[in-house]
């Protein structure tokens, strides 16, 4: 069988076809493969001769079918047509599979089942599918397999159909100035989507312009292949053209105008800066003025010109004091705004030392200067600094000036002379002196040369004293335009002497009425004065009067302490003062005669004194702690029986009966009250309204059917005399039975007058409910026991009781 490839309506590439030999023999291509064949057999299968061997026959490559992207039709275009041998016997039925025939994109291609004729259905885009694989499979009516399924490669042919793209419309690049031909800038790449192994996707660069032109017009170029951009000319300077704009053209086809396709880009370069400039100052000479003892002060202004960038380190600049000033009064700051320099005094200047400064100033930049650039004869210049005198205060050469002097100086003694200087030695000026501060007002000046002299006796011990020195302070004023004023402090460091008896510590304590071997009281002395005239401390006791002797010992502890303790074996409890006599260790040495309260009293048996013994120590009787027991219980007892009074009326108050038994007190029953009170507890009433109204408007107003049934009916009546109304009185109770006796003694009052109306409940009722004594029902009810509820229920027993005569 022989494999034809169906004649296309354009040309195959039959250089791509590839004959592939599998015998040894030699054979020669078909005649019929000199001309685009037409038709694409299935290969032969394989037959067994009559000897039982396998021949195999030639198998043929299938070459793959080429198809041009974008192809305007009409559609659908055949491609090939397919075709088994085996057509001349049976009927065979074409089908084809893969991507672009039953896979998505599905329909691309179709074929005849008949004829074979395969066809492509739309136009094919390389740049989204660039090949296709397909299979031909032929089967019978049956859909029975005939022959062994083919392989169809489809590529899809490139078309410049695509500009090239750049990423950016605009790139930035930098450059520094100065730089020498040849050096990278930046680089621009642009993206063809065809087929860049074709002259279609071959991308090639060109500047199509600059701008500005200066210095040259052409001062880059372009890799046409890379798109790099480099120098190709020297003069690239930042103060002269800071920024390049350049329009770059990507064309494909190898760059061809004629046919490629082409896009444009712009390109920023900027020239960066470079330290080329160094900083120049305006002026050779510069001057100011400052006054003495003045800090943190601008006393000059130093200006500078630098063409490098504002506000980088090739800009700002940077001031040295290089000779002028060994002691370093002053310095220059940068302003960051301007770069002016600004000479500030950090260390005060004296006038009478140095009239003038005679600086000189270098400026440099932050950063060094740029390779062969060498610095500007303009960046160095003096500075003339003048220093105003002005008047200084007075000051005291030594302060503060310390002196020392035994304690108790008398008054008028001369201390020292404390005496102040001028430090304006080119002015006249007197001084006069005067007290500042002076706590104890011990001292005095002279005004005119400053001697001190003490007005009062001076005591170490005084409070103003502290750690033996005296502090007083004076003001020194000159009669300069204006004054100014200066002041010292003296220190006077007070000499201790023995002036301070000890005094004995403590003042008081207590001690057994036995005699005991660790039964003591230890005692010490305080003292004003310092060492030497302080401790060891020596105690003993007077011998007059002969008792304390007698019945007291001293023995010494230590330097400082000593222990107080009986000498006999039982002292009478009570308080004896016992005196004791402490004397220093000064020279001479100072006694003091101190009285210690002593509370003798009975000891339990840890050695404490009990409550009795203390008070029976305190020097009362036994007769006077019975008195004071006594009278305790006294005060205690009649408390009690106030608390207890108090009390029983709180409680009689809050059971008291109004007038009848609880148990008989049917009120709360037969009440009817229109909103709910605090009950018996709550003791605000408004007495108002167990009064008699004195009008029935409100009453007769009210629709039928609306009425209270513990209200008045409206009836005639007889006219009895009207009781005096009791408005608010001092008890409810009597108020109740004011108005019980009122209706109890009026025959013509009818039984509503014993229904009155209270917002007090009383203590409650234990009665049942009067509702039973419903005149209309029947029954054998006894109501005798009304006649028994006294003169109040009268009228309800002869309504219900039927009274004696019954």
């Amino acid at each position: 069988f022989s494999m034809l490839i169906a004649e296309l309506p354009y040309p195959l590439d039959l250089q791509d076809t590839v004959w592939e030999r599998k015998e040894k023999e030699e054979v020669k291509a078909p005649p019929e493969f000199q001309a685009p064949p037409t038709v694409i057999m299935f290969p032969r299968q394989q037959e067994i001769s009559s000897k039982g061997l396998r021949r195999q026959k030639r198998d043929w490559v299938i070459p793959p079918v080429n198809v041009p992207e974008n192809s305007r039709g009409p559609f659908p275009q055949m491609l090939v047509s397919i075709r088994s041998d085996q057509d001349r016997n049976i009927s065979i039925r074409y089908s084809i599979t893969g991507v672009g025939a039953d896979q998505p994109p599905n329909e691309v291609f179709s074929i005849d089942p008949v004829a074979g004729k395969m066809f492509v259905t739309k136009p094919l885009d390389r740049e989204r599918r660039s090949s296709y694989h397909l299979r031909a499979h032929a089967v019978n009516m049956n859909g029975e397999r005939v022959e062994s399924p083919i392989d169809l490669y489809i590529y899809v042919i490139d078309m410049n159909d695509n500009r090239p793209e750049f990423k950016n419309q605009v790139y930035n690049g930098s450059v520094d100035e100065g730089s020498k031909p040849g050096t990278f800038v930046m680089h621009l790449a642009a993206f063809d989507h065809d087929d860049n192994t074709t002259a279609n996707g071959m991308v090639r660069y060109r500047i199509l312009s600059q701008t500005p032109h200066s210095p040259i017009p052409n001062m880059f170029t372009i890799n046409s292949e890379t798109g790099d951009i480099v120098t190709v000319a020297a003069g690239l300077d930042r103060e002269k053209v800071s920024q390049y704009s350049i329009i770059v053209q990507a064309t494909d086809m190898e760059g061809n105008l004629n046919f490629g396709l082409s896009n444009t880009a712009t390109a920023i370069i900027s020239v960066t800066d470079i330290n080329d400039n160094p900083p120049e100052l305006t002026s050779r000479t510069f001057s100011g003025e400052v006054p003495e003892n003045r800090i943190n002060v601008a006393v000059a202004n130093l200006t500078v010109i630098d063409r490098d960038q504002p506000r980088s380190p090739n800009w700002n600049a940077v001031y040295r004091i290089i000779s002028g000033d060994p002691i370093g009064h002053f310095t220059i700051i940068t302003d960051p705004h301007t770069n002016d320099g600004m000479v500030t005094v950090v260390k005060p200047v004296d006038f009478e030392q140095n009239r003038a400064f005679m600086l000189t100033v270098v400026v440099n930049n932050q950063a060094p200067l740029a390779s062969g650039i060498q610095s500007s004869l303009q960046s160095t210049s003096g500075v003339t600094i003048s220093v105003v005198d002005i008047n200084e205060p007075p000051f005291f050469p030594t302060n503060p000036k310390s002196i020392r002097f035994e304690e108790g100086v008398p008054a008028g003694t001369s201390l020292t002379t404390f005496s102040a200087s001028d430090p304006d030695r080119f002015m006249q000026q007197s001084i006069r002196y005067s007290k500042l501060a002076d706590p104890a007002e011990w001292l005095s000046i002279n005004t005119t040369n400053g001697q001190i002299v003490t007005t009062a006796t001076l005591d170490r011990e005084s409070i103003f004293v502290k750690n033996n020195i005296y502090e007083a302070t004076f003001l020194a004023v000159d009669n300069g335009s204006p004054m100014a004023s200066g002041t010292g402090t003296l220190q006077i460091y007070l000499i201790d002497v023995n002036d301070n008896a000890p005094s004995l510590l403590p003042r008081e304590s207590q001690i057994c009425e036995r005699i005991n071997r660790n039964a003591g009281i230890n005692i010490t002395a305080a003292d004003s004065d310092t060492d030497p005239n302080v401790g060891p401390f020596v105690f003993e006791l007077p011998t007059f009067p002969a008792s304390i002797r007698r019945n007291w010992t001293v023995s010494r502890l230590n330097g400082d302490y000593a222990r107080l303790s009986l000498r006999i074996q039982y002292l009478k409890p009570g308080v004896y003062e016992v005196p004791v006599i402490v004397s220093d260790s000064g020279n001479p040495p100072l006694s003091n005669r101190s009285i210690i309260k002593v509370k003798v009293c009975p000891c339990d048996e840890n050695g404490d004194c009990t409550l009795v013994g203390a008070v029976a120590a305190a020097g009362l009787g036994t007769g006077a702690i019975i008195a004071i027991l006594i009278c305790i219980i006294i005060l205690l007892s009649e408390y009690t029986d106030w608390t207890s009074s108090v009390r029983r009326r709180e409680k009689e108050r809050q059971t008291k009966q109004l007038l009848i038994d609880p148990e008989d007190d049917v009120r709360d029953n037969i009440l009817k009250y229109d909103e709910e009170g605090g009950g018996e507890e709550d003791q605000d009433y408004d007495l108002s309204q167990l009064q008699q109204p004195d009008s029935l408007e409100h009453i007769i107003s009210k629709p039928l059917g609306v009425r209270r049934v513990d209200e008045r009916p409206i009836i005639p009546e007889s006219q009895y005399p009207i009781r005096p109304a009791i408005p608010h009185p001092g008890d409810i109770g009597d108020f109740i039975n004011e108005g019980l006796r009122a209706a109890d003694n009026d025959p013509t009052a009818p039984p509503y007058d014993s229904l009155l109306v209270f917002d007090y409940e009383g203590s409650g009722s234990t009665a049942g409910s009067v509702s039973s004594l419903n005149s209309s029902s029947t029954g054998d009810q006894d109501y005798d026991y009304l006649n028994d509820w006294g003169p109040r229920f009268k009228k309800l027993a002869d309504m219900y009781g039927g009274g004696e005569d019954d």
